[in-house]
């Protein structure tokens, strides 16, 4: 005999007599579990109830227009041999705890599931992956940077009130497996809402050709930016001025820190290093080969040799910090090529130091030397500027206590120098004059927490505490 359950309504978040919107299933169907049955509307959301189980609507309690609360009967199910096979979902039950009801789903999966493919199939005459659907939607010049675009809109006015897709969390579930942009479909049910069938309609409009290309944002180079427009000013009409054109590399690394700021979201962690007695060594290294570099035979050591020495090593401490990001995947690198930001006369460049973790520091020192040669003289070459893995900016040579320094992407790290500076310290009996170094460091939050950048730092300064720690 087949047995029946009762769907009923979840804690919604103490909401009561919350109106039915919608029907999501009817007589005859069959669901899965937290599949939506019907959906609610409140004055502050919009809410599915989802079925407990898997089976088949035997009944459907509620109709348009009807009121429910917490415990409200929804419907009846018949449950099947999978929803016997398989006891209630925790998860399911934990969700509706802690959250009240489903409100917009998140994470989608990228192949749409039977029921949704089998709605494609009945109401999308031609078959195309979502991809193309979307191409057909939008003008591709308004996209230029193609699969690097960001998977939301940034908008400085997507997100207030009257500008959100008026829209039930499953037909903007369903627009998303169709890769359809909601602000560019008409409703046609009450209110202007946008229901299934006005989905499936844009969508065979747009693939008929049908559908006007929006104008790209902002110039269409802003890869998914719309930002107000620029103030036009005559600053003539204030007083004296003088016009003096961008050099080129001020134009390019411009455009670059203007993107990664914008598209990165940085977050930057501050800690400092006591180098006292690594300055020493340093002085002492100098001393001891002042004939060489004085001969030109070896390059002078600067503290950014040990930096770059120290950085090698927590990288391959804590690897996350020596990746990239390639879509949903996050690239791993074996290799640790460490650029660093040359201040030149005509702007700023990154030479890359390649494979430093298998120099020396006197090795390193030397390298660095040609390199900032190079690119004083205009000199480096498009491979001296490719391939890093980690980038450090250091402003110790001229001032500063801290700073937040614009990721190189695609890294996903970058570590700011700042000047160092004699600082009083409790060695636990008395203060101690210590030579102390602010770093600075800026990473990626889509890869990188707070917990794992504080530790990076944390271990970075214990190194330049004590470089015979890199050797462990």
């Amino acid at each position: 005999m087949a047995e029946l359950k009762e769907a009923r309504v979840p804690d919604i978040g103490g909401h009561s007599d919350v109106p039915v919107i919608e029907l999501l299933v009817k007589p005859g169907d069959a669901v899965t579990v937290d599949q939506g049955l019907v959906t609610l509307e409140s004055d502050k959301a919009t809410m599915e109830v989802p079925s407990p189980f898997a089976g088949v609507v035997k009944e459907l309690k509620v109709k348009l227009g009807d009121n429910l609360s917490e415990g409200g009967l929804v419907a009846i199910i018949e449950i099947t041999d999978a929803g016997r096979a398989e006891p209630e979902s925790p998860k399911a039950e934990v969700a509706s705890s802690e959250t009240g009801a489903r409100v917009e789903p998140v994470d989608v999966s990228a192949t749409p599931d039977a029921l949704t493919q089998m709605s494609i199939a009945e109401n999308v005459p031609v078959q195309a992956p979502r991809a193309e659907v979307a191409r057909a939607a939008a003008d591709p010049a308004a996209a230029p940077m193609g699969a690097g675009l960001p998977p939301v809109r940034f908008d400085a006015d997507a997100v207030l009130p009257d500008k959100v897709p008026y829209a039930s969390p499953a037909v903007r579930l369903f627009a998303r497996e169709l890769g359809v942009d909601l602000m560019q479909v008409t409703g046609s049910e009450r209110g202007g809402r946008i229901g299934k069938e006005d989905v499936q309609n844009f969508v065979k409009a747009a693939l008929a050709g049908g559908i006007a290309a929006p104008a790209a944002a902002g110039g269409g180079g802003g890869g998914g930016l719309n930002l107000i427009p620029w103030p036009k000013v005559d600053f003539a009409k204030f007083g004296a001025i003088e016009s003096k054109p961008l050099s080129r590399i001020q134009k390019i690394s411009g455009a670059n820190l203007a993107r990664n700021w914008a598209m990165i979201p940085h977050v930057t962690q501050h800690d400092d290093a006591d180098i006292t007695d690594l300055e020493a060594l340093r002085v002492a290294l100098n001393s001891e080969n002042a004939k060489a570099i004085a001969a030109g035979k070896a390059g002078k050591l600067t503290m950014l040799a040990f930096l770059i020495k120290a950085s090698v090593a927590a990288l391959k401490k804590y690897p996350n910090f020596n990746a990239s990001l390639d879509g949903d995947n996050l690239i791993l690198k074996q290799y640790y090529n460490i650029g660093f930001a040359a201040d030149t006369p005509n702007g700023l460049v990154v030479p890359v130091l390649r494979d430093a973790d298998k120099k020396g520091v006197m090795e390193i020192a030397r390298e660095m030397g040609e390199l900032a040669a190079a690119a004083r003289d205009g000199k480096l070459k498009p491979e001296q500027m490719q391939g890093g893995c980690f980038t450090i900016s250091s402003l110790g040579g001229i001032g500063g206590t801290a700073f937040t320094p614009i990721i190189n992407a695609p890294e996903v790290a970058i570590l700011g120098v700042s000047k160092s500076d004699t600082k009083p310290v409790w060695d636990g009996k008395a203060f101690q004059p210590r030579l102390i170094l602010p770093l600075s460091l800026s990473y990626d939050h889509r890869v990188i927490d707070g917990a794992a950048a504080a530790r990076f730092t944390a271990y970075l300064a214990q190194l330049l505490g004590d470089l015979r720690r890199a050797m462990l």
